[in-house]
């Protein structure tokens, strides 16, 4: 699903719709014209009970994209208290120190909010391995730091701000860039989609029904929650991106003075 864009996750998804509910209306037009027997009662409660396993599995599905949306959001004003808590425990470093420990918490943050704002992989890539170069800088300038007085609390403190910063940091990697709805679950929806829609097509045409533009209506609903539960799941698409406004007014506040 990564691989296709969001508009063709959409209209690949409304053509299979329906195409599912054609097919399944011509099968019911060839039984019903083979038979009188097919009645419309089993029939239609067949179809009903595939609709619900349907919406149980995207109800599920989107149970999972919104949770992790809504981690992302955490995440976020995690990683920006964390910063700041590295910023100010910064001062405490000697004078040869303190500014480039300044100069790289702020370019810390420009490339993690450049990391969320692109829309490239690779340049995704990019910041998150210039991330962890920084912060592998930050922590040799600790080490160093910390040796000249072993007991000292500032430095304890100092170092504590620059692991919790460097957990939140694979946090949200992981949680935002890594975690995706397995395969498995993407097919079972699916499959079951279809399955739903030929079940839809072939109720109609039992029941002597003529197509109907409803049919469309019914199709673009179910293409416009797959989209939803595909964009949720992909945060680079940037159709429902993740608010980097606390990180932002962190990095405001830091052009604003010393931390």
């Amino acid at each position: 699903m990564d691989a296709l864009p969001i508009w063709a996750v959409f209209t690949t998804t409304l053509l299979l719709v329906v195409a599912a509910i054609e097919a399944g209306y011509r099968l019911g037009r060839a039984a019903r014209s083979r038979s009188e027997h097919e009645k419309e009662s089993p029939v239609s409660a067949i179809a009903a009970t595939i609709l619900a396993l349907l919406a149980f599995i995207m109800a599920f599905t989107f149970g999972i994209v919104s949770d992790r949306y809504d981690s992302r959001k955490a995440l976020v004003r995690e990683e920006a208290n964390a910063i700041r808590t590295a910023w100010s425990r910064a001062d405490f470093l000697p004078e040869a120190d303190r500014g480039e420990a300044a100069g790289l918490l702020r370019d810390y943050v420009d490339r993690r909010v450049a990391a969320v704002r692109s829309s490239e992989i690779a340049q995704v890539r990019a910041a998150v391995a210039e991330s962890g170069r920084i912060q592998r800088r930050l922590w040799d300038m600790a080490v160093v730091n910390a040796r000249k007085d072993m007991n000292s609390d500032v430095a304890a403190l100092y170092v504590e701000s620059l692991n919790t910063l460097a957990n939140v940091h694979a946090l949200r990697v992981n949680v935002g860039f890594q975690a995706r709805i397995p395969a498995g679950i993407w097919l079972a929806l699916y499959a079951l989609m279809m399955l739903s829609m030929l079940a839809v097509g072939y109720h109609t045409a039992i029941a002597g029904s003529r197509r109907s533009w409803i049919m469309l209506v019914l199709a673009l609903a179910f293409s416009l929650v797959i989209t939803l539960i595909a964009a949720l799941d992909h945060p680079q698409v940037g159709f429902l991106p993740v608010s980097q406004q606390p990180l932002e007014d962190l990095r405001a506040s830091m052009d604003a003075g010393p931390g």
